[in-house]
């Protein structure tokens, strides 16, 4: 039988699923299920890998975590002391950073539908802005001068770049919701070089998510070189080329890794650099990692409730599409392990399912596992990035518990929501008093 692959933090000691120093069954048996466990120090090392890899070939290099993908407050200021800034989507992603520790310099506020409030929070906070449209564009200026500032902005491109992705996740396509399509961005920047309160000094692109290939890399920096070497034509003076995220994680732990940091670097930096090069300009390139910064960091540990022989084996554990959405919403594969039997043979294929009230609760379908009981504790692999941020209070149900780990130091950076969580927010009208 082919061993699976386990990421460096992840062991097996005495048949038990380990995480560093630390036995994760026992602490199921402590924190209770479900409950996500992450290990502070994969992250770490995945901001490292990227830094080396991409400023072997340029110094001024930021990286900008993609909150999006798991914005719990302790993770931030992981990054943040790291000298991470942050891609945010919202007024909360935004608070979350600047509370973390993050630099407003390096934050960019991206989105395709930003309210007056997103705006003035941060022209507030000095946070620059990247662009979706040119109707922006005019709310933005008018905005800023009313509070008599200066923005500074980018401009996000829509490269119409085809991607080996799921395609509620690749955002590149011409048919997405999201930028200014290439062929109409200098006409953008020309408007934007032309109002008072309006200062573009960067360029923002982002083709997608959970890209498994470098190539589709590679053709945006190409978009988006030619782009700056005409806007520089124009008089745009670049701070920063934000060439976004998308590298892609391998979720199954039995096939060929995922491309490595330094197999992107190599499809995009030498394309800046020769463009940097001929226009003699130096600006600071930006990436968005989220999802290959923190997926792999955590499992998810879910317990057996009960067992059943129908058409087909169900094992029937505590976690559903309410804790982790991706198998509902993607047909996303995540990799399952039985946590307290991590070195048992397989038995036979199982199908893993949640309690949820729907036929689509399923984590897991026809994987080869070993002799299910209840009560043993089923660990849901990669499980950092859009796991816990995607999570729901589906049929009444709290969102789990958040451990950190470091070494042999485990801590709680969430607590599960209670009953009064979930009733916190209700208020009576008075006719039903």
């Amino acid at each position: 039988m082919v061993s699976m692959n386990l990421p460096p933090h992840l062991s097996i000691k005495d048949h038990h699923l380990m995480m560093s120093g630390l036995d994760l069954v026992n602490l199921a048996d402590t924190y209770g299920t479900p409950l996500y466990v992450t290990d502070e120090e994969r992250i770490r090392s995945n901001f490292h890998g990227y830094v080396s890899a991409l400023s072997g070939f340029y110094q001024k290099i930021r990286v900008l975590y993609a909150a999006k993908a798991n914005g719990n407050l302790s993770i931030l200021k992981i990054l943040a002391g790291e000298g991470a800034g942050a891609d945010v989507f919202s007024s909360g992603e935004l608070n979350l950073a600047l509370l973390a520790g993050m630099k407003p310099r390096y934050l960019l506020f991206n989105g395709s539908s930003k309210t007056r409030a997103d705006h003035l929070l941060a022209i507030e906070k000095g946070v620059r802005i990247s662009l979706d449209s040119t109707d922006e564009l005019e709310q933005l200026n008018r905005v800023a001068g009313e509070s008599g500032k200066v923005v500074e902005v980018s401009f996000r491109v829509n490269p119409a770049i085809n991607v080996p992705t799921h395609p509620k996740i690749a955002t590149g396509l011409a048919t997405s919701k999201f930028g200014i399509p290439a062929h109409e961005i200098t006409a953008a920047y020309a408007k934007a070089l032309s109002c008072e309160n309006v200062n573009p000094v960067g360029i923002h692109c982002h083709i997608g998510s959970q890209i498994l290939d470098v190539a589709p890399f590679a053709k945006e920096a190409e978009v988006m070189m030619a782009l700056v070497e005409e806007l520089h034509g124009m008089g745009v003076q670049f701070s920063f080329v934000d060439l976004g995220g998308g590298l892609g994680v391998a979720y199954e732990h039995y096939g060929s890794p995922a491309p490595s940091f330094l197999s992107y670097a190599q499809a995009v930096m030498p394309v800046c650099l020769s463009t940097f090069k001929r226009l003699g300009i130096s600006p600071e390139i930006w990436i968005e990692p989220g999802r290959s910064m923190v997926c792999d960091s955590t499992v998810l540990l879910t317990r057996v409730n009960s067992v059943k022989q129908a058409h087909k084996k169900f094992v029937n554990i505590d976690a559903g599409f309410n804790t982790l959405i991706r198998p509902a919403m993607y047909d996303a594969y995540q990799e399952v392990v039985v946590a307290n039997r991590a070195d048992e043979q397989p038995y036979g294929k199982v199908t893993v399912t949640g309690p949820i009230c729907e036929s689509g609760d399923i984590l897991a379908h026809d994987r080869d596992l070993p002799d299910v009981k209840p009560g043993d504790l089923i660990a849901v692999l990669d499980a950092g990035a859009y796991g816990y941020a995607m999570a729901s209070q589906y049929n009444g149900r709290g969102r789990p518990a958040e451990i950190l780990v470091k070494g042999n130091r485990a801590e709680l950076m969430r607590r599960a929501e209670t009953m009064d969580d979930l009733m916190s927010a209700f208020i009576t009208p008075s006719w039903l008093q």
